[in-house]
């Protein structure tokens, strides 16, 4: 038997461990039981993906829009908002 150690948010720790606890699971049986998985199936067990709102090009669209805006130019409304005409 071997022992790792690493780091974790505190809050991260204590909410994992309340959840493992409704499971009747222990932290160590969880992890435990995740790299038996990665083990015997050589990846990761659940799917792994970027969030698309941080991707480099949104983001570069963002700051364009936010130049934009404090310049005052390419200012229109969304067509999601609703406007009342009275």
């Amino acid at each position: 038997m071997t022992q790792i150690n690493f780091r974790i948010d505190d809050d991260v720790k204590s909410n994992a461990e309340k959840a493992l606890k409704e499971m009747g699971l222990t932290m160590s049986a969880a992890i435990n039981i995740f790299l038996v998985k990665v083990a015997r199936e050589k990846r990761i067990p659940f799917e792994i993906n970027a969030d698309p709102f941080y991707s480099a090009e949104n983001i570069s669209e963002l700051e364009k829009r936010l130049a934009d805006a404090k310049a005052g130019i390419n200012m229109h409304e969304h067509e999601l908002i609703e406007v009342d005409d009275e």
